[in-house]
């Protein structure tokens, strides 16, 4: 009769496991005038457990006094195995419909997604996608904005697991795109300091890539945006995925947030991507800050 044995190696195999984190709202911000409110997270929703699922949430005509505004919003967040490739995908989705901001910034339908896919073995960083994203019927002033996307811009996983933060190929895209928002004529100084500050450190990262650095490291932004169609109104500035509209103030597009977050039981620092699809900071006919279709997704094997 056969006889199954095991090998002191395979009784001591730890099966690896993963824990989901996604989190998506619609809207958020904070508005200092005319009027003084902060604006909660609009139809938040967060994934953070090793069982995964899916979670919906709703929001139906909100209206900010009548300034900022919108008729629907729709979060979801999921985490579930995959068939492909026995990994764990983790999908991240905000859309928002009917967004009107002081009459000057309005979209008929904004979608943000995020996917994450960890593969099952040596999957401690992800592949990621933003399949999905789109911006529809988007207008300035009531004139329609053409947007160029590059749905690809993170690019493939980077190879021997190591961090997107250590990765050159993906680091020398981030440069080239912030560079050329740097190198703009008429960029406004206070843009262009904060962009001459992202690219000192994104040449940092790259001079440290072959040093094996796996420590943490800061945040950096690139965008899904990779330029803007004209906009026949007098005054109004493109930089990349910058939209500068005098009397209104600075509005980013499709802006990803890629960094790294410590959790529990983790041996090193796992890659997050936040995806925010339209990004403004407010000036003259109203001051303040809004985020609007805010998704996040990363996830963590262990061990």
């Amino acid at each position: 009769m056969a006889t199954m044995t095991e090998t002191p190696e395979a009784a001591g195999t730890i099966r690896p496991s993963h824990d989901y984190h996604a989190e998506a709202h619609v809207l958020s911000g904070h508005l200092q005038r005319p009027i003084d409110q902060k604006i909660e997270r609009q139809a938040p929703v967060t994934l953070n457990d090793r069982r995964g699922g899916h979670l919906t949430r709703y929001a139906d005509d909100v209206s900010i006094e009548g300034l900022i505004s919108f008729t629907k919003g729709e979060t979801r967040v999921s985490g579930a195995r995959s068939l492909k490739n026995n990994g764990w995908v983790t999908l991240s989705t905000s859309i928002l419909e009917g967004l009107n901001v002081f009459e000057i910034i309005a979209a008929d339908r904004v979608v943000s997604q995020v996917s994450t896919n960890h593969p099952y073995k040596d999957g401690h960083v992800p592949h990621v996608t933003f399949l999905g994203t789109q911006f529809k019927n988007l207008r300035v002033g009531g004139f329609p904005v053409t947007l160029t996307l590059n749905l690809g811009i993170c690019g493939d996983r980077p190879g021997n697991d190591r961090s997107y933060l250590q990765d050159p190929k993906f680091l020398r895209g981030v440069k080239e795109q912030t560079e050329r928002i740097t190198r703009a004529d008429g960029l406004p100084k206070e843009i262009k300091d904060q962009y001459d500050e992202k690219l000192a450190y994104i040449n940092k990262l790259i001079s440290t890539c072959d040093a094996g650095d796996q420590g943490s490291h800061e945040p950096i932004t690139c965008s899904l945006v990779q330029s803007i169609g004209e906009i026949p109104i007098p005054g109004v500035q493109t930089f990349g995925h910058v939209l500068v509209i005098p009397d209104f103030g600075s509005v980013a597009l499709g802006e990803i947030e890629v960094g790294e977050k410590m959790y529990e039981r983790s041996e090193r620092p796992n890659t997050y991507f936040e995806l925010t699809g339209i990004k403004m900071k407010l000036g003259c006919v109203g001051h303040g800050t809004l985020a609007a279709a805010t998704t996040v997704a990363n996830g963590h094997n262990h061990p």
